[in-house]
């Protein structure tokens, strides 16, 4: 049985006729042994609402949406779903622990979040990781992807503009960043060059991003200033690959016009994956799949 990532994603609501399939799943994350490594430790931690205008497949206008975490340490940042984490700051303080242990996988919020994740396709970015380098995992089920390559710094333009956010006096700056033209706040009294998904590199904390086109923002909700371990999740199965590869596929996949019709038309041979299903959508190797998507908005049009 195929080794499983992201057990922190096991939450499903599972019927009874489905509960051999879900022992079965479980039984593969142990013997999986998949693991965490601390890498860094937080003082920050920027909480952001990320959001994506969209359709439906019946055309109706839709807003996609998800909650995003960003550790800020003294060495590198991690970007990733606020979900994961939560559970990871339920571990021991020793460390000890397992990070799957003591996971409630039947908790029908976490299904709720699983979801719209599944719709918002915002991988995890580890910035400055290793030293110089940008890793990052995203997922087309029932594959898992990692890139990792050397940091390319962004070509911001800086404005005189201000604007104030919540109880932040932000400055202005645009750039292009793989495809996309970006409007983005930062604020220079919370002095890092940290920001969400991919976008960095300021004299302050990015508070605000917009896409030209209005479809993709970032805001922050919150600002959690405590200590939290940065972890890089080691995991064997994980598929290396260049950056401008998966955007490429990514793209190609996510944006066929069979996704809307079916999200998971790309997959041949369910039989290589583990699966466990709900009434909304599949766990397929530890990605949530919707049963119904809506129109794939990238946030990357293509590489730099």
């Amino acid at each position: 049985m195929k080794k499983i990532l992201f057990l922190a994603a096991f939450a499903l609501t599972i019927e009874v006729q489905a509960q051999n399939d879900y022992d079965d799943v479980m039984a593969a994350m142990i013997a999986a042994k998949i693991h965490q490594d601390s890498i860094d430790v937080s003082s920050i931690v920027a909480v952001y609402e990320y959001t994506c205008q969209t359709q439906d497949a019946e055309g109706q206008a839709v807003t996609d949406g998800m909650k995003l975490a960003l550790q800020i340490g003294s060495r590198c940042t991690r970007s990733f779903p606020y979900r994961k984490f939560l559970k990871e700051q339920e571990r021991t303080t020793d460390g000890t622990r397992e990070f799957m242990d003591g996971y409630d996988f039947m908790n029908p919020d976490e299904i709720l979040l699983l979801r719209a994740e599944s719709n918002c396709h915002v991988p995890d970015v580890w910035t400055n990781y290793p030293d110089e380098m940008m890793t990052v995992r995203d997922a087309i089920a029932p594959t898992i992807y990692e890139t990792r390559e050397k940091r390319k710094a962004i070509d911001w333009t800086l404005s005189n503009d201000t604007i104030t956010i919540g109880d932040y006096l932000c400055k202005t700056a645009t750039c292009k960043l793989n495809g996309q033209r970006w409007t983005v706040r930062y604020c220079e009294e919370i002095p890092t060059a940290a920001g969400p998904w991919k976008l960095c590199g300021l004299p302050g904390l990015i508070v605000a991003a917009e896409t030209a086109d209005g479809i993709h923002r970032f805001t922050i909700s919150d600002i959690i200033r405590t200590a939290s371990p940065i972890y890089y999740e080691t995991n064997a199965i994980t598929t290396k690959i260049s950056e401008e590869k998966l955007i490429k596929m990514r793209n190609k996949t996510f944006g066929n016009r069979l996704y809307l019709k079916n999200p998971m038309y790309y997959i041949i041979d369910h039989s290589a994956a583990d699966e466990v299903h709900d009434t909304e959508g599949i766990l397929i190797n530890g990605v949530y799949v919707n049963r119904k998507a809506h129109v794939y908005q990238p946030l990357e049009l293509k590489f730099r």
